[in-house]
């Protein structure tokens, strides 16, 4: 009996050792907004900064070339000091994701996008 349980204890912590990692939602909220950080309309709005590597988001939902005109809401217009303090924001909510602090993380990305407003 006692080899038993040992047997099955042992299978079942094998088992877990083998399910890959899953990024938190969080994290994946961190991936969206970085990569909307690194893209042209950032770059269009914050100028090309030293070190900074552009890239295509490869989204179906990306835009070719921005919108003509300016968004209907003016507190959603991006400048560049409030895509400096998104990246503030971002590196933090990495930190709270990596302790674990998931809602923390969450209320951080949500500040964060609302700081990016509406990239062109």
């Amino acid at each position: 009996m006692r080899l038993e349980l040992s047997l099955a204890a042992s299978a079942v912590l094998l088992g877990l050792t083998q399910l890959p990692a899953h990024a938190s939602s969080c994290a994946e909220q961190i991936g969206t907004i970085e990569r909307r950080l690194d893209s042209a309309g950032a770059v269009h709005v914050t100028g090309h900064q030293d070190g900074h590597a552009l890239r295509s988001s490869h989204s179906p939902k990306a835009l070719a070339a921005a919108p003509a005109g300016e968004p209907s809401d003016a507190a959603m217009i991006s400048t560049s000091a409030h895509v400096a303090d998104a990246r503030r924001l971002l590196e933090q909510a990495v930190a709270e994701d990596r302790q674990g602090h998931q809602r923390a993380c969450e209320d951080t990305m949500t500040e964060a996008k609302g700081m990016i407003g509406a990239l062109p």
